[in-house]
């Protein structure tokens, strides 16, 4: 898996689609501690 260098993702781990895809499904299904608790 190559993908181009980003500088805003300079020296993170994780590739810049993964951090964008995991922004996106966190500010698109925002779950609370409580929320995950009561889908048990």
């Amino acid at each position: 898996m190559t993908t181009r260098l980003d500088p805003r993702y300079a020296g993170y781990r994780y590739p810049a689609e993964i951090i964008a895809t995991a922004v996106w499904l966190y500010f698109r299904f925002p779950l609370s501690l409580r929320m995950v608790e009561d889908l048990r």
